[in-house]
């Protein structure tokens, strides 16, 4: 979807237009990560997993650039590193006699100068990663060791959870739900506390602090499967617990069927109440990072979740679509979100949202609320105005309908 388009969503959201043209024409992305002449498999280094990150990740690519210049390397490749082993559980055309040891192996794998696989993804961006992966090995064996060593274990873990769940149809469980999010979520966030504390930019106790790095974690990855419900759906992925939704319906599928009837209301609003159950211990954990760098790297996503959350809580557009936040939303909140100040006038906001439509009748209505007091109290009184409500209203307005009409004027010459 283009920028014009982008632009008309966020026409009542003037500042959102703003922050827009400023990440696209304001020198926020930096030369490695613009387009170039040269074709991305003739790439090397560093140019290639910076291009190739732009390529399977655009929104992690923007965030990574908050990072202190010392962890962007670490930090970049133990997404790719992690990338070629969701890549291998993905593809559903290799058999299991070979997906398994690659996914068990994966750890020493990315050790063996020269190591890629031909023919392997489900899009043509992620076969060129496979394809060139030796490119990603050779500038993880220059990390220095602790760096390999957090990567190169949490490939272990992960890769052993891909494993345990790989031939199960679905999650049935609340704690299988759990589970399934750690392996492919939770241990990311051990190892991101793990690079950050080895770095000398936080504290060393950081990388002990296992249960809430994981649910920083769980909170991203249930954000992401409560919104993708109809493409997980047409792709035959089953990742909403079957302990809730078997509560509301026979079939899974029933929902898409149905997307207005209370009982597929009540399904999501039931999960996205679990969601907020985490809350407390995502802001404990964003407390605890110093460096402001960090902190935006770590906050960023977390903001953009919660405003997900208030997007598709009691949506029946959920069940018709994939549900996000607007561009121009996303933006802001990547150029804004600067410290805790922020992140708690972003939080206050969208939970402000998601308070105010709590259906009476839902049953989960009572502890949804509980839980949205709970996080508001632990955030504190508002302090300044935040990212999501229109602080700088007056003085864009004029300057966004200018700016996305002139735009949109050009774009029709």
């Amino acid at each position: 979807m283009g920028l014009g388009s982008e632009i008309c969503k966020s026409m009542f959201h003037p500042t959102e237009i703003v922050s827009m043209l400023k990440l696209k024409y304001g020198g926020y992305i930096p030369k490695t990560m613009k387009s170039r002449r040269m074709p991305l498999a003739k790439m090397e280094g560093r140019d290639f997993c910076y291009a190739m990150l732009n390529r399977v990740s655009r929104s992690f690519a923007l965030v990574i650039q908050q990072l202190p210049w010392e962890l962007r390397d670490p930090i970049c490749i133990f997404y790719l590193v992690l990338r070629g082993l969701d890549t291998i559980e993905d593809d559903m055309k290799i058999d299991m006699k070979t997906k398994t040891p690659l996914l068990l192996d994966f750890h020493n794998i990315i050790e063996e100068d020269g190591w890629n696989m031909a023919g392997i993804g489900d899009t043509a961006d992620y076969v060129l990663l496979m394809e060139h992966f030796q490119k990603v090995i050779s500038e993880y064996k220059r990390l220095k060791k602790p760096y390999r060593d957090a990567i190169k274990l949490i490939t272990m873990k992960m890769g052993k959870g891909m494993c345990d769940f790989a031939e199960k149809m679905g999650v049935d469980t609340l704690e299988e739900w759990d589970l399934y999010c750690h392996y492919v979520a939770g241990l990311v966030g051990h190892g991101l506390s793990a690079l950050f504390s080895a770095s000398g930019l936080e504290k060393d106790s950081l990388a002990r602090e296992l249960d809430i790095s994981n649910i920083m974690g769980l909170f991203l990855q249930k954000t992401n499967i409560i919104r993708d419900y109809l493409e997980d759906l047409e792709e035959g992925r089953i990742f909403w617990p079957k302990a809730v939704w078997s509560k509301y319906s026979k079939h899974l599928s029933q929902f898409a069927d149905r997307p207005f009837d209370k009982r597929s209301l009540a399904c999501l609003n039931e999960l996205v109440t679990n969601a907020l159950g985490h809350i407390p211990d995502c802001l404990k954990y964003m407390r605890m990072i110093e460096d402001p760098m960090n902190f935006r790297f770590c906050a960023i996503p977390q903001v953009m979740a919660i405003a997900t959350l208030a997007a598709v809580y009691n949506n029946p557009k959920v069940f018709q679509g994939v549900v996000k936040i607007r561009k121009g939303m996303s933006c802001r909140i990547i150029l804004e979100t600067k410290d805790f100040n922020s992140v708690r006038e972003a939080f206050r906001y969208q939970l402000g949202v998601i308070k105010s439509g709590i259906p009476i009748d839902d049953p989960s209505s009572r502890l949804t609320l509980e839980r949205v007091n709970t996080a508001l109290r632990l955030l504190g009184p508002s302090r300044t105005k935040g990212i999501c409500n229109n602080v700088y209203f007056n003085a864009a307005l004029g300057a966004g309908a200018v700016i996305s009409s002139a735009y949109l004027y050009n774009c029709s010459a």
